[in-house]
């Protein structure tokens, strides 16, 4: 039997999470979608458990496995091997290490992955093309060894009764670890990445969706839903389903991947409100008994997990052909025809099930050598990609090699200027210091070309607090030249008011500063805005201080639309050529900054 509405739960957290990947300016906590699933999953797939043990006295594990692995991995597997030949159409750097990647996805290990590889859910300039599989892996997790406990504790359970006693006290112990982890360790980590890819930390939406299970049941019905049933007309039934959205659409708005509430409750609130939805939609199948679900809607639903599993690598690859709404246009179309390929046809014909359309395909001519030609030939290029795909991708292996190169350039000259600083007025040397991010790194060789004697620290993913501690340090080391270029501002630019002021109160005495701002063309970025902002204010203090000279990069880019031309927006030229034009561009705008301080005073007070 089929639970009306509760395909409505499943379209809610897809469209909350293909809202963030496409807009996330938009909807920056449309991650949240995710919570919904594993909310709804953990109800489901323990509700369906209790009642295979109310039904028939037992737990069939194997069967229980059996049905997932039909269900979950045939689509994956598609998945892979669809996407492969699209690759082509980016460059080298959106391969780089696929072998890994895909080890990570056919083996339910994504989340590891991503951990160990010290992936950013949101801050990779090159994102991984399968790491929203980090969901499925904590799911199959979930499966895996809630299946085995929820089996174990049949075996020693009299009663359907007992069962469901001993399921809600395990799913409530399990729940508050997993909570915990998270809460304390949102207070410890470095990076939210870490928490939220966790299966131990993030876990805890099924466990909430498990004690749901236990108190209202699927097909087989409780006391306390029957009770609900009767208490709740259809008006207040709807309220309950509208207040577990609205908290959604509040979640959606306005809670920020990097937001710490997120971590303390906003994960909590989501699965809260993902548990009021399924009761009050489990409440509007009994009162709805003369209303058909729209089989639109049913569609959706039924087609929900593919569609997840085939957006995030389309969307990446044609986001990089195209701008945003016409990549977005074909990802949803690509992301439906297999989807619906996947559910309606390879999943029941592997799981040796039979419909009207699957008979209808099996009639059509030679149709088993094509299928069987179509899997051989797409899995030979999938190992083609695999073997020549790089490592590490060119960018960064290039930002390796430059910082690499340009560590060993400042050591030599530390010495030389802690001896020159002695001779003048505040002991401190001539010469130029820019401390900046990747972007600086990528125009290392422009930088060397146009201004030879600066002293270059550029670092990936490095921001305005971290460069602002950095000055300090190499201040309190005589190694601190009288020009100091900041070149940060796309890196968690949210607090840049602040971290300008701060960086403009810590400059020493006797020092001279530029301010690089900075460019993010990506306007789909939640930082994108934030990004501008900081540009703008850096230009106010340019006008404010006298000892400050504005190098605008955030307007030399726009004014070069060329050399963003298949790049990620933050990052100039996808080749040589363009890299060495961008590099100049940078340089040069630096150069004339730092020419226009000869003629201004010093920081003296």
């Amino acid at each position: 039997m089929r639970i009306k509405w509760f395909s409505l739960i499943r379209i809610t957290g897809l469209l909350l999470v293909l809202l963030y990947h496409f807009f996330q300016t938009v909807f920056p906590g449309g991650f949240f979608g995710v919570d919904v699933f594993f909310t709804f999953s953990g109800f489901l797939i323990t509700s369906l458990l209790l009642e295979e043990f109310e039904q028939k006295g037992k737990i069939d594990i194997l069967g229980f496995f059996r049905r997932r692995f039909y269900r979950i991995f045939p689509p994956v597997v598609l998945m892979v091997l669809v996407v492969m030949p699209f690759t082509f159409l980016v460059r080298q750097d959106y391969v780089a290490g696929i072998g890994g990647q895909i080890a990570g996805v056919l083996g339910f290990m994504t989340n590891f992955y991503e951990m160990l590889t010290g992936g950013s859910y949101e801050s990779q300039f090159i994102p991984h093309l399968f790491v929203h599989n980090w969901s499925l892996a904590v799911e199959v997790h979930y499966y895996i060894l809630w299946g085995l406990a929820v089996w174990f504790l049949s075996k020693r359970a009299k009663t359907s009764g007992q069962l469901r006693g001993m399921i809600f006290l395990l799913s409530s112990a399990t729940f508050m670890i997993s909570f915990l982890s998270m809460f304390i360790g949102s207070f410890i980590v470095s990076s939210y990445s870490t928490l939220y890819f966790s299966t131990l930390t993030h876990v805890y939406p099924f466990f909430l969706g498990s004690v749901l299970a236990t108190l209202i049941g699927v097909r087989h019905t409780t006391p306390l839903l029957k009770r609900l049933n009767q208490t709740l007309d259809l008006k207040q039934t709807l309220l309950v389903f509208s207040a577990g959205l609205g908290v959604l659409l509040l979640l959606t708005f306005f809670v920020k991947f990097n937001y710490l509430f997120a971590y303390l409750f906003g994960f909590l609130l989501a699965s809260l409100a993902a548990l009021l939805m399924i009761v009050a939609a489990r409440l509007l199948h009994e009162k709805t008994p003369t209303i058909e679900e729209p089989k639109v809607i049913g569609f959706l639903a039924d087609t929900s997990y593919a569609v997840y599993l085939f957006h995030w690598p389309f969307y990446i690859i044609f986001s990089q052909l195209m701008s945003n709404l016409p990549a977005v246009i074909l990802t949803t179309i690509f992301s439906y025809l297999f989807a619906s390929l996947s559910f309606y046809v390879i999943e029941p014909f592997i799981a040796g099930k039979n419909s009207s359309l699957l008979q209808k395909v099996k009639e059509i001519p030679h149709i088993q050598p094509i299928f069987a030609g179509s899997v051989g030939f797409l899995s030979l290029l999938t190992l083609i990609v695999m073997l020549i795909a790089p490592q590490v991708g060119a960018f960064e292996t290039d930002l390796m090699v430059t910082g690499l190169n340009q560590a060993q350039t400042n050591i030599t000259r530390t010495k030389t200027m802690a001896d020159q600083a002695e001779a003048s007025r505040y002991n401190i040397a001539d010469g130029v210091s820019i401390i900046g991010d990747s972007v600086t790194l990528r125009a290392s060789d422009g930088l060397k070309e146009i201004l030879p004697d600066a002293q270059i620290d550029g670092q990936v993913s490095r921001n305005t607090k971290q460069a602002n501690a950095l000055m300090l340090n190499y201040s309190q080391n005589k190694a601190l030249p009288k020009i100091v270029v900041i070149a940060t501002g796309v890196n968690n630019p949210e607090d840049y008011k602040a971290d300008l002021d701060l960086l403009i109160t810590n400059l020493p005495k006797g020092h001279q500063l530029v301010l690089v701002t900075p460019y993010e063309g990506d306007t789909t970025q939640e930082t994108q805005p934030y990004v501008e902002q900081y540009a703008s204010y850096a230009r106010e203090l340019a006008q404010k201080y006298p000892y400050i000279a504005l190098a605008d990069w955030n307007q030399v880019a726009k004014d070069h639309p060329d050399i963003w031309k298949g790049t990620d927006r933050v990052h100039f030229g996808s080749d040589t050529t363009k890299q060495d034009e961008g590099a100049k561009l940078y340089a040069e705008t630096i150069n004339n900054a730092v020419k226009a301080l000869a003629d201004k005073p010093v920081k003296s007070k």
